[in-house]
């Protein structure tokens, strides 16, 4: 555990975590929302051992978080208009959005159905171990079906030894998970409503003002995120 408060325990912890990360352990890292437990996005077995931690399986892969906008690009394709001023207007802060992956990357998060859920946290903590590791497979830090930690000590009550490195920023920020709008089909749809209200979104993307366009049935399987509960069981 190291307290990220202090500078000097920042930067030790930081110096930590990027070494637990690069040889496939798992972290632990607060967010704008809630702390998320973290693994190389690109190290199937680090992604399998986060899966593990959470008693998830591979119908249930992780989002990512990135360190800056541009790197949307990068592990997405065929990107809408619509979300990148999504993007410009919500990044770095609580809006997580599923695209279309890039084809061409060397991962595997599970069965995600050709898509990735994207996400650049409003913290400086996170967005320093970021901007160090590259992208990381990052889930809210607690077992399924429980509440995300918004604590680091409550992520230690979660997952113990299973995870390397604690970094403890104090109570997460928001306490509230992101909020998540696929963009894999026709239409925006709000997958998840979190952190961030319709009306928030609707001011920037105005075809999600409509309710009628939320899939009914997010909450129960539906969809590459769609089996993530309203509880913050799923991205931070």
């Amino acid at each position: 555990m190291y307290d990220c408060q202090d500078p000097e325990g920042r930067s030790a912890g930081l110096d930590e975590a990027v070494n637990a990360l690069g040889r496939g352990a798992l972290a632990v890292i607060p967010t704008d929302t809630v702390y998320g437990i973290a693994a190389d996005a690109f190290d199937p077995r680090a992604v399998a051992a986060l899966l593990a931690a959470k008693g998830r399986g591979r119908q249930q892969p992780p989002p990512v978080l990135v360190g800056n906008v541009g790197t949307l690009d990068g592990l997405a394709t065929e990107v809408p208009d619509v979300v990148r001023d999504l993007v410009k207007a919500f990044w770095p802060g609580p809006l997580t959005v599923i695209c279309l992956a890039q084809p061409s990357l060397a991962w595997d998060l599970g069965d995600t159905d050709g898509t990735v859920a994207l996400r650049m946290p409003a913290d400086e903590t996170a967005l320093a171990l970021l901007r160090r590791t590259g992208p990381l497979a990052v889930s809210s830090a607690n077992l399924t079906g429980q509440p995300a930690a918004t604590t680091a000590a409550q992520a230690v009550g979660y997952f113990g030894d299973d995870v390397a490195v604690y970094l403890d920023a104090g109570r997460a920020g928001g306490g509230v998970a992101s909020t998540i709008v696929d963009a894999t089909a026709e239409r925006l749809t709000i997958l998840r409503q979190g952190a961030l209200s319709r009306e928030e979104l609707a001011a920037v993307a105005p075809e999600l003002a409509a309710d009628d366009l939320d899939r009914p049935d997010a909450a129960s399987g539906a969809g590459p995120e769609g089996a993530e509960p309203p509880d913050g069981d799923g991205p931070p």
